[in-house]
This record gives C-alpha cells, sequence and structure tokens, in this order.
C-alpha cells in the first residue's frame, strides 16, 4: 500500500482470485450468504475462506471493523454472537481487538480480489488467519 493510501484510505489493487485456488471452491460453498451480505453492507470486504465457512472483516480492519461469520448457511454478525452466546461489552471489545491483531499478523499474507454480487472484494487465503480468527470466535462464545 504506498504512501498516498494510507493518508487517504485509497484501496489497493489485488489480482484476480484465481479460479482453480482452493479459496475459490471455498467461497462457493458460501455464495449465497457472501452474496447477500455484499448487496447488505456498503463498507468494503475482507473474506477469509475456511472449508465450509469464512470469516469477514467489514470496513477498515485493524482499527474500525466489524466481523461476520458465514456458517452453517447463514451470516452472523457481532451483534447476533453477542446476543446468542451473551457476551458482554468488554468480552465482545477484546474478541475485536484480538482480531484487529490477527488481521495485523496476517499482513504480508497473499491478497486477491474477486467479484461478489458485483462487489469488489478482497480475498485473504490464509490458513493462520483462518485458524486464529476462529480460536478467537470459539473463546469468545464458550
Amino acid at each position: 500500500m504506498g504512501m498516498l493510501d494510507k493518508l487517504f484510505g485509497g484501496s489497493k489493487d489485488y489480482p484476480p482470485l484465481p479460479e482453480d485456488n482452493e479459496a475459490q471452491a471455498w467461497l462457493n460453498e458460501v455464495k449465497g450468504p457472501l452474496e447477500e451480505l455484499a448487496q447488505r453492507v456498503s463498507d468494503p470486504l475482507e473474506v477469509v475462506p475456511a472449508e465450509r465457512q469464512a470469516f469477514v472483516f467489514v470496513g477498515k480492519p485493524p482499527k474500525r471493523f466489524g466481523i461476520a461469520w458465514i456458517h452453517d448457511g447463514k451470516v452472523s454478525g457481532l451483534k447476533e454472537l453477542t446476543e446468542e452466546h451473551k457476551l458482554s461489552p468488554g468480552a465482545v471489545g477484546q474478541m475485536v481487538g484480538k482480531l484487529g491483531h490477527a488481521y495485523e499478523h496476517a499482513s504480508e499474507s497473499p491478497r486477491f480480489s474477486t467479484e461478489v454480487a458485483g462487489k469488489k472484494v478482497v480475498v485473504i487465503p490464509s490458513k493462520g488467519l483462518e485458524q486464529e480468527v476462529q480460536q478467537i470466535i470459539e473463546h469468545a462464545i464458550h
């Protein structure tokens, strides 16, 4: 990311996600809910695909973002996770902080672009980031 991008919040152009990439197959598994999410929100989306699920950073991580978790054919956001698992505001804040750090840890991971429901989306096919996000959410809800 160039200095001007950092200063003015511009987005970087990433190469297209190859069709034969495992991440593309995983995105296809969550295509319906991911398209719904892309149509519902106007903020940028960065998708971390995983087998039968995906984690989506919504907004501008690592500082100003939300998270969505696509699993079991549905989308759960922070609001749903908080309500369903009765998380305290402190627990949610701690989880978001850890997710921001996980995103930063993956800053060197390759990123690609794809289109979902007519919207340009960043794809981060990182096993390490996927596992770290999974662990953070699982720890917060159990």
